[in-house]
């Protein structure tokens, strides 16, 4: 047997620990010594200790700790346990640094209000003739849009390669307002006859006269500054938007996300 004090050594937990989870009833001494009180364990306690505390840090409170080693929860079942919990908290986590970083980006937008521009090219932009995709996205929001158009040019490209097209430029993608939220459209250009039997949509996308077009480097949750920049150039030059916007991903998806560069083109009349 060993004593308290060396069972907190061999469990990795202190000693005022061990006597709160004996008086919860949740992990009682081998022994007590009647004449002197001292509490003496057995190693082979460790096992409980070890899914006491594993339970417990994974955010479960002591009253429902109790409850599952008191059920005699085998190891499997214990483990499939665990590894949802580790779900869990892993998806929050992740929830929790997407969080963050917008809090920083939405930082970054503070500090640099006023310090520094962007540059712009108004120019014409031809029109182009897509294959394409959408979906509905809740909001504009960096991450309510990605999770939408992602998965719309994976089945995409899949798509036009099994339609035996060819992808003839860089992808184009485009939004619109509608009452469920934000419709993402994923488009590719293809020489293609709109009318076709495929399982993707044809469009025509009509030229600009003047937009107002500036590169992006990096990936797009993090062109939320490149864009207010854009906007604030917009108007401090007397013109307004007119149009749907459009990104055009230059260079996307390959190698270091801080190399991929994407063209923002802002449809743009006088201001009158």
């Amino acid at each position: 047997m060993f004593s308290i004090g060396d069972f907190a050594r061999l469990g990795r937990v202190s000693v005022r620990m061990l006597r709160h989870y004996d008086a919860l009833g949740l992990l009682r001494p081998a022994r007590v010594d009647h004449a002197t009180g001292y509490r003496y364990y057995e190693a082979g306690q460790l096992s409980r200790l070890n899914r006491l505390i594993a339970l417990k840090d994974l955010g479960l409170t002591l009253e429902q700790v109790g409850r599952i080693l008191e059920q005699k929860v085998g190891p499997e079942e214990l483990h499939g346990m665990l590894r949802l919990r580790r779900a869990e908290l892993a998806a929050r986590l992740a929830d929790e640094s997407m969080r963050l970083a917008r809090v920083e980006a939405r930082l970054r937008l503070i500090e640099t209000e006023g310090l520094m521009s962007v540059d712009v090219v108004v120019k014409s932009v031809p029109a182009v003739r897509l294959a394409e995709l959408s979906g509905i996205a809740e909001s504009y929001e960096s991450e309510k849009i990605s999770p939408v158009i992602q998965p719309l040019y994976d089945e995409l490209c899949r798509l036009i390669c099994e339609a035996g097209l060819a992808v003839t430029g860089p992808t184009v993608a485009y939004y619109e307002q509608v009452p469920e939220g934000v419709r993402v459209h994923a488009g590719a250009p293809v020489n293609a006859e709109p009318g076709g039997a495929y399982d993707f949509d044809i469009v025509d996308l009509p030229a600009i006269e003047q937009a107002a077009t500036v590169i992006h480097h990096g990936t797009m949750d993090q062109a939320d500054l490149t864009t207010q920049r854009l906007a604030q150039w917009i108007e401090e030059n007397g013109y307004r938007s007119s149009g749907f916007a459009r990104e055009v991903y230059l260079t996307y998806g390959h190698g270091d996300p801080a190399t991929w560069v994407t063209e923002l083109q802002e449809p743009i009349s006088r201001d009158v």
